[in-house]
């Protein structure tokens, strides 16, 4: 089974948010076991059922969809998941699974925590 992983953005009209974005998932890209994809709900390039066929047509039969966003609202809890669903739909004998949203991870708040006790030490002199 080759696996493959999907990370979706909202996507923006500022081209610099939609590079940020690919950018990280590259950084990503270079630390997992896996080819990793950037993808966005809309407004950029690829969208996500895009992204899932390209998995696919690159030969992985597993597909990871992570959802990078923070909190659970209507993308995260209906457009997403329909998307998702839709195009497994379209991929027999291929496995696309859709992953928790990034912001439900616990070691987001671990992470806000670690940068706000940063930003609470007094300035140096």
């Amino acid at each position: 089974m080759s696996t493959a992983v999907v990370i979706v953005a909202h996507g923006s009209r500022a081209d610099a948010a939609n590079d940020a974005h690919r950018a990280t998932v590259e950084a990503l890209a270079a630390l997992v076991p896996a080819p990793v994809t950037a993808a966005f709900l809309e407004l950029a390039e690829p969208d996500i059922a895009s992204a899932i066929h390209q998995a696919a047509e690159a030969g992985a039969t597993d597909i990871v969809v992570l959802p990078f966003f923070l909190y659970p609202g209507r993308h995260v809890a209906e457009d997403i998941p329909a998307i998702v669903r839709a195009a497994g739909a379209e991929l027999p004998g291929v496995a696309v699974r859709l992953l928790e949203s990034f912001g439900a991870d616990p070691v987001v708040l671990a992470t806000l925590a670690a940068q706000v006790r940063v930003g609470l030490r007094p300035p140096s002199a």
